[in-house]
């Protein structure tokens, strides 16, 4: 027998369906850390590698973000065998004598992400953590806290942190200065766009954190606290979970978009965060249907190391689509997804069944993210156009690609000197060299008309892009009209699709087609009649560049261009269904008239998340 990385996947046996399986499901997934903490239990250190941050506020993120899901657990009645071990560790952590002092805050810190999971777990289950500590220990961490908050926060979710310590302190009956928590709920308000979505923070992202961050916190804030604010962010959510709900696949996927998919089932937390806020956004069963469909995709990845401890990755160990800022105890960000554990067996969402959500039949058209979202036989994939991320690592591929899908996930790319190797699934790639390349960083104009997406964008500053996206499931088909001043060499890519060992799929290529056939998939990409003839290739994509799977196919459309204007046209499909090649892929849509392309330019609506400042760090 043949071992399978899987099967070292702590919810690989777990049906989760019942709140006993939850409670489980978070059992086993803690169990893994234990031989990793240290003697006096503040810190747990998983491995060698690092984050920015220093060691100490690494350690503390693994000790700390496993109580997302373990405060709500103790909250709800259920049992875990750890409080003293999690009691002792706050007491050690905040105490400057201790050799396992978590580190003193001095400015902008990790410490401060992470004392937000102490601090709502203080609020939550204060008898676990906060009655158990004798009075020296009591002063050491309300000074902990009181000495963090005091410091400026990242201008974006991070402002809730605060707010949750203040929440702890507030129920612990510490005095603090208010004025501080007043300031941040206003900022926050700030970042509210229209119809429940946010931004992240005055940037154009609007991504993964919306939900499993500003709501996340908003709902749980709103549990606990009663005033305006919490009444404001209970409505945000009810209009958000109206469009969020079309972000997942019939089998619990969601949309991989954008940073920090590293915390993988984090992305159902914000269903949870319904449940634990007693929020009917959506009718019971279909949260709850969210909520489980998610959890129970990833019951077959092969997430962790062979010890069952969450990897940084998402559909497989990989630390090159990683943040700078993840550390090993990162995934366990993952834990907002149990935050059902502190509700009721006999709350609605454990006693409604499961509903699953009716996937609508047409495209779906959301200006304030950019996104076109277009059902695919079960699947998702969002056309998009209006994000960006320059400051961060592999901002293009996570926020710039042209459409990202439930099923394909998204490629980043392993080598800046590699434009003939390169995997550009849903990106055009320019070259002037045949070596380094450049794709589609962030846009001057982005327009959403009816379902059409526009932008305008610059691979260079003398290169200018007008790029068209156009619904027609379960295809897409793109549209560039390229103005450079000297000949370029381009790429551009279709989805990435699995691929097998001893070349068992099925490549094709000519001139502007190319698709291949794989286990369980095709992917295709053909040419609508461009200015140039293009080349079709399937591109063998370097290893553990794509999120889902560790070795894909890419069908690509390859041509150099002339100075001078450009059009280039395609379609593009992928769908699990290898028998596509037979039948969806013989009919391809037709190409649109670039003069009504043209002619959106002077109407449509700016999206939404291009309203805020873009290049900024």
């Amino acid at each position: 027998m043949i071992p399978d990385p899987a099967s070292a996947n702590p919810l690989a046996a777990n049906l989760m369906q019942t709140r006993t399986d939850m409670q489980r499901a978070l059992i086993d997934l803690f169990n893994p850390l234990l031989p990793h903490f240290s003697t006096g239990n503040a810190r747990v250190r998983l491995d060698a590698a690092a984050g920015h941050f220093d060691r100490a506020a690494a350690d503390l993120e693994g000790f700390a973000r496993p109580l997302w899901g373990l405060a709500p657990l103790g909250a709800g009645g259920g049992t875990f065998a750890h409080w003293d071990r999690y009691a002792q560790g706050v007491a050690n952590g905040t105490d400057p004598a201790h050799p396992e002092y978590w580190g003193t805050v001095k400015g902008r810190d990790q410490r401060m992400v992470e004392l937000a999971a102490l601090g709502f777990a203080l609020a939550l289950v204060p008898e676990k953590l906060w009655d158990p500590l004798n009075a020296r220990a009591r002063d050491n961490l309300v000074n902990y806290l009181l000495d963090a908050r005091q410091f400026d926060y990242a201008d974006n979710n991070w402002k809730f942190f605060r707010i949750l310590v203040d929440i702890a302190l507030e129920r612990l009956g510490i005095k603090y200065d208010r004025s501080l928590t007043k300031s941040y709920l206003a900022e926050l308000d700030e970042f509210y766009i229209a119809d429940g979505w946010y931004r992240d923070g005055n940037v154009r992202r609007v991504d993964h954190y919306i939900p499993f961050a500003m709501h996340f916190y908003g709902l749980i804030y709103s549990r606990l606290v009663e005033d305006d604010h919490a009444k404001r962010y209970r409505d945000r959510a009810i209009a958000f979970a109206q469009d969020f709900r079309h972000w997942f696949a019939q089998d619990g996927a969601t949309i991989a978009f954008g940073r920090s998919l590293t915390y993988r089932f984090a992305c159902a937390g914000f269903w949870s965060a319904l449940a634990f806020a007693d929020l009917e956004a959506l009718p019971w069963g279909e949260i709850k249907s969210l909520c489980l469909r998610h959890l129970r995709w990833w019951a077959d990845k092969p997430m962790t190391h062979r010890d069952g401890v969450l990897s940084i990755g998402y559909g497989y160990p990989n630390l090159l689509m990683s943040e700078n800022y993840n550390s090993a105890g990162s995934p366990y960000w993952a834990f907002k997804a149990f935050l059902p554990l502190a509700v009721s067996k006999d709350h609605p969402f454990w006693t409604t069944p499961e509903t699953v959500p009716e996937t609508p039949a047409v495209t779906l058209a959301l200006r304030h993210p950019g996104m076109v979202i277009m059902p695919c036989k079960g699947d998702v994939v969002a056309l998009s156009s209006g994000q960006e991320n320059l400051q961060m690592r592999f901002g293009s591929e996570k926020y710039a690609k042209f459409a990202y899908s439930s099923r394909y996930g998204f490629s980043v790319e392993s080598d800046e000197r590699a434009f003939g190797g390169g995997a550009f699934d849903s990106m055009l790639a320019f070259s002037d060299d045949g070596i380094h390349y450049r794709v589609r960083e962030t846009n001057q104009e982005a327009k959403l008309a009816g379902k059409v997406l526009l932008a305008k964008w610059s691979p260079w500053p003398d290169v200018v892009v007008e790029t068209w996206l156009l619904p027609c499931a379960p295809w897409h088909i793109r549209v560039h009209r390229i103005t450079t001043p000297r000949p370029l060499q381009t790429a551009e890519g279709g989805f990435a699709i699995a691929r097998r060992d001893l070349d068992a799929d099925l490549l094709s290529s000519g001139t502007g087609t190319a698709h291949a056939v794989g286990a369980d998939d095709f992917s295709g990409i053909c040419d609508l009649g461009s200015s140039v003839a293009r080349t079709g290739v399937v591109q063998k994509a370097p290893p553990n560049t794509n999120l889902m799977v560790a070795k894909t196919l890419v069908p690509q459309l390859r041509a150099t261009i002339p100075m001078g204007e450009t059009i280039l046209r395609c379609a593009v499909v992928a769908l699990r269904d290898t028998g596509a090649v037979s039948d969806t892929w013989l009919m391809p849509p037709g190409a649109p008239d670039l003069d009504v392309l043209l002619a959106m330019k002077a109407g449509g609506a700016t999206v939404s998340a291009m309203d805020a400042p873009g290049h900024k760090p």
